[in-house]
């Protein structure tokens, strides 16, 4: 085999990897990937990148030159040669390529989560030690994708009011993630602050370290006056306050008509049974069908593809980028990936058997919510149901920390046949 087929080889097994990266971190927020699927994406993606440390320094010439484009995917490929080389020089050039690009941050925190944690020591130990604000949050945030606590730093970077908000705000979460209950007055002392993400996130990680009064007050504050918080908001808020309190607050919700989606999302997070027939109602019209579908199963656990309760498009519907070059729409269907409910089906489901569920009770895929039941849900759900699960097991476990549903899949499966 001569040279130059060799680095065709090579440079495929740079591409690959890197697409295949940006496929699963789209996978790992969609609602159709399991966590058996994850970990089956995660195999392929480890194929090349064996097929690139097997390459040696052709490999890492390939990886270097892919390093210019400066996307996530590769930096994620040349971010995982780096950190298990340990060669300074090759880890300085990354950092250095990373710290300009928000793109480039999030495929060299994907390196850091990919290795095993034994493997960092000595480079997170270096990163947080730094005089560098950009070294610091790259360290923080490698100890919070392991769910590793960095130590007083923490502390440091969340009391210090100087601090970069970049590395603020990525400190601020990690405490919540981390469960750092020895923090939370430092973090409850955030509440005031005058940027934004600042308070957010430190009403976020309170309510995880047991505060269910002024930062909910905060959270709901961000849901309604600030929509672009509401995707991490809501989940918080409705899952953190007694159904009694979630109910009535999605009334106050459902005051904002431009806000109907978040609604129909909101009743799913809640779980309460008693909202089932209202989304059944909602599946009738178009735009919000399939977002209704997905609260329905989260409450009920009916898969409606499974169970041939789906349905056909509707006919003349459009969403999402079209070939018209008028149009000036170019958001992605953000429903792309569920499935159309048949209202009807679901309705002759919801008959036979809504004898089985208790309204006021919360209800997770059909089941009352407790630890037995997240745990069943993180093991076999689907990833959006994976997300809810995790979350509720953090609000239920004062000290355990938030479990880390975008891990390396065999480590994930290996973390939760250990927890049973």
């Amino acid at each position: 085999m001569n040279v130059e087929m060799i680095s065709r080889i090579v440079e495929q097994h740079t591409e690959e990897a890197a697409f295949l990266w940006l496929l699963r971190s789209h996978a790992v927020h969609a609602p159709h990937y399991r966590l058996k699927d994850i970990a089956k994406l995660d195999n392929r993606v480890e194929a090349h990148l064996d097929g690139l440390r097997i390459a040696g320094h052709e490999g890492w010439k390939l990886c270097e030159q892919a390093l210019e484009i400066g996307e996530s995917g590769e930096v994620f490929a040349v971010g995982l040669l780096a950190l298990e080389s340990k060669d300074r020089q090759k880890f300085d050039k990354l950092m250095a390529v990373a710290e300009n690009s928000e793109a480039a941050v999030r495929g060299l925190i994907s390196a850091f989560g990919w290795v095993e944690p034994s493997r960092l020591t000595g480079i997170v130990k270096y990163l947080l030690a730094s005089n560098s604000s950009f070294h610091r949050h790259i360290g923080i945030a490698a100890c919070a994708v392991h769910r590793a606590n960095p130590g007083a730093i923490l502390e440091e970077i969340v009391r210090d009011v100087e601090t970069p908000l970049p590395l603020r705000t990525r400190a601020l979460r990690a405490a919540g993630e981390l469960k750092r209950r020895d923090l939370l007055y430092q973090v409850r002392d955030c509440f005031q602050a005058e940027e934004e993400q600042v308070r957010f996130w430190a009403a976020w990680s309170a309510v995880l370290l047991g505060d269910r009064g002024g930062a909910l007050e905060i959270l709901r504050e961000f849901v309604l006056g600030n929509p672009a918080f509401s995707l991490r908001a809501l989940p918080m808020l409705l899952r953190a306050m007694p159904v009694a309190s979630s109910n009535a607050w999605l009334k106050e919700l459902a005051r904002y008509i431009e806000r109907k989606r978040d609604l129909i999302a909101g009743v799913g997070m809640v779980g309460d049974p008693h909202y089932v027939p209202w989304l059944i109602k909602q599946m009738e019209t178009p735009e919000l069908a399939r977002v209704a579908g997905e609260s329905f199963s989260l409450i009920t656990g009916s898969d409606i593809a499974y169970e041939d309760l789906d349905g056909n498009r509707p006919e003349g519907f459009e969403s999402g980028p079209t070939e018209n070059p008028q149009d000036e729409n170019v958001a992605m269907d953000q429903d792309e990936d569920l499935t159309w409910p048949d209202p009807k089906k679901v309705q002759v489901w919801w008959d036979a058997r809504k004898g089985r569920f208790q309204l006021g009770t919360r209800y997770l895929l059909g089941v009352p919510i407790t630890e037995a039941q997240c745990q069943k849900v993180l093991r076999e759900g689907f990833q959006r149901q994976r997300t809810a699960a995790a979350l509720e097991l953090a609000l239920m476990r004062p000290d355990a920390p938030l479990f880390e549903v975008r891990a390396p899949g065999w480590r994930q499966q290996r973390l939760l046949q250990n927890t049973g």
